[in-house]
């Protein structure tokens, strides 16, 4: 009986020591668009760097793309990647533009857990740049997402009104 238990005990030792141990490696995902942290500081305004390039967030009703509601594209200010149609724009009243959802495969969905707790942080998929974060607070009737941009991350391209 008592190598029956020692085998137990010692059987549970080796099987927690395998998986726990082993630490977790993230991969690091190369972007298309790849620049040195100088060479974003020199392109980039301190805001735009802060919110881009260390995960920052703008202070909410700052931004003026927040209010705005022509027809046009939103793009990455750091790399000029269209991101959102303004038909996918609507007025969340939480102070920051928001979308229901994002051109194509232009933004990355990852995990951030800055707050203690994990979020769905959003991406520029070509240039890595953090744009914002992803709730499921968004319109029932389309997607139910809404992607909170930080206004600071983008630009706005109207849409060309034909000359006739």
């Amino acid at each position: 009986m008592k190598k029956l238990i020692l085998l137990f005990v010692v059987g549970l030792l080796v099987s927690c020591s395998g998986v726990a141990q082993k630490k977790d490696v993230k991969e690091t995902k190369v972007y298309k668009i790849v620049k040195t942290e100088a060479e974003w500081k020199k392109e980039l305004t301190n805001m735009q760097y802060f919110v881009l390039r260390e995960a920052g967030t703008e202070r909410a009703f700052t931004s003026p793309l927040n209010k705005n509601y022509s027809k046009g594209v939103y793009v990455c200010v750091a790399c000029k990647t269209e991101l959102y149609k303004s038909d996918h724009k609507f007025d969340s009243g939480t102070g920051w533009p928001s979308f229901d959802r994002a051109i194509g495969n232009s933004v990355e969905l990852d995990v951030d857990y800055k707050l203690g707790y994990a979020r769905t942080e959003l991406k520029c998929a070509t240039c890595g740049g953090h744009l914002g974060h992803s709730f499921d607070d968004g319109p029932r009737n389309t997607t139910g997402k809404r992607h909170c941009i930080n206004g600071v991350a983008m630009t706005f391209k109207p849409i060309e009104k034909s000359k006739k």
